[in-house]
């Protein structure tokens, strides 16, 4: 049996029973393994159970668990982390997803950048859902109008929203940040634009995002252990 298989397997199941829930198919809801920290085998035994997209926050371990996997089929990789200024042509060149735009300034570099021999860079507007002054993200209802900047530019493709709840035990107060997102988002669908991306959930709150909308959840510590640091060297 795969070191990973039991805790994949058991996340696949939550989807499943959540997204039952919530009167949805269990294949309305997309499961990203966070796999930041971890080391390339990791990747490479979760990829053997069937999974294929990954997030990373910190570009240059990313950059180099790509270089270790380019022989592996269809690994999709999702930036989910911060994005720096400076670090917007190596995501431009080599990722497939990109979460965490909050700013105009950075998806006009991610434009800019991204090859023409790639297809358009998926992109998600993070909206700051908590108010939190520590999280990244767009202000709520500053999300529609930067989603509209970020559909007009060439080489990238306009894919949803991201949000973090706030890191409470407190599900009323989750659930009413995760509606916040899905407000967000039907506001860009009803200003016309063809988003199909609702990122939001974790390990700790996936059931709840599922039964407010989430059609993708990002999940790392349940399907690969506790999170250790950083390895040594590497830069976001």
């Amino acid at each position: 049996m795969f070191q990973y298989e039991k805790a994949w397997q058991a996340v696949m199941a939550r989807i499943g029973r959540a997204a039952a829930m919530a009167g949805r198919s269990p294949e309305s809801v997309r499961l990203l393994a966070v796999s930041k920290t971890f080391p390339p085998g990791a990747v490479r035994s979760v990829h053997a159970l069937g999974q294929r997209a990954f997030g990373e926050n910190y570009v240059q371990e990313a950059l180099a668990k790509m270089d270790a996997l380019a022989d592996l089929p269809g690994l999709e990789w999702h930036l989910i982390g911060p994005l720096q200024s400076n670090k917007t042509g190596p995501v431009a060149e080599r990722f497939d997803w990109v979460h965490t735009v909050d700013r105009e300034k950075i998806a006009v570099r991610l434009s800019a950048a991204r090859p023409a021999s790639r297809p358009p860079l998926n992109i998600c507007i993070q909206v700051n859902i908590s108010g939190e002054t520590t999280k990244s993200g767009v202000a709520p209802d500053a999300a529609v109008a930067l989603a509209q900047a970020v559909a007009r530019l060439p080489g990238l493709t306009l894919r949803g929203l991201m949000g973090i709840s706030e890191p409470i035990d407190d599900d009323k107060t989750r659930r009413r940040q995760f509606g916040r997102l899905r407000e967000c988002f039907e506001a860009c669908r009803m200003a016309g634009l063809a988003v199909d991306t609702l990122s939001m959930g974790m390990s700790a709150d996936l059931e709840a995002a599922i039964d407010e909308g989430a059609t993708m959840v990002r999940v790392g510590s349940a399907i690969f252990g506790a999170r250790g640091q950083r390895s040594e060297g590497a830069k976001k």
